[in-house]
């Protein structure tokens, strides 16, 4: 399993309902089944991936996380997870705030734009940064929301949203003690665990 999904899973409770937000292939929550007796669900919209829960028994549905999450009834999951997506989101603000209202804790994880690489790339090459996270040209990348650490944290502030756990990883999605020290500049993947 990758190593952010591993992180992750030490947040979920055993025998909870989850709920994972473009959960593609299924691999976290086929893992929580097997491993905590995770009652899981996944929101998903490539083909491909739905195939992929499928196959891993995975309970799986097709939808557009931007058309709304509002046929799901408020507190109906103890954790609802979004990994590498939230950038990706028309509105983030509003589908954090969907998330806390499905789930009692949520779970996202998105790219740091401020990482000391994307800034070195922009100011010396005058160009949208590319690297193994950020593979996408300006111009056919996924992500229309560019944030950093200190912006999500900014919105929780603003929106009353508690900050229970943070972990940020590097490009190969490990804790490092250095990149505690200055998490915004030296951190590429923030995970963070909130509440309301």
């Amino acid at each position: 399993m990758r190593a952010d999904l591993e992180i992750i899973q030490e947040w979920i409770k055993p025998n909870t309902r989850v709920l994972d937000l473009g959960c593609g292939d299924g691999e976290l929550l086929a893992h929580l089944a097997e491993e905590k007796g995770v009652q899981g669900y996944g929101l998903e919209i490539d083909h491909d991936n739905i195939t992929a829960c499928i196959e891993k028994g995975v309970n799986v549905v097709e939808q557009d996380i931007d058309n709304g999450l509002a046929s799901i009834r408020n507190n109906s999951f103890d954790s609802v997870v979004m990994t590498q997506a939230l950038q990706t989101m028309h509105r983030p603000d509003q589908i954090v705030d969907e998330m806390l209202r499905i789930g009692k804790e949520c779970i996202v994880t998105f790219p740091n734009f401020a990482h000391w690489r994307a800034r070195f790339y922009l100011a010396f090459r005058g160009r949208m940064p590319v690297s193994k996270f950020l593979p996408y040209t300006w111009y056919n990348t996924p992500n229309i929301h560019f944030c950093t650490f200190d912006d999500f944290e900014k919105l929780c502030v603003e929106r009353n949203i508690q900050i229970l756990d943070r972990t940020v990883v590097d490009h190969t999605l490990r804790d490092r003690w250095w990149i505690r020290l200055w998490p915004n500049m030296l951190g590429e993947i923030a995970i963070y665990r909130i509440t309301r």
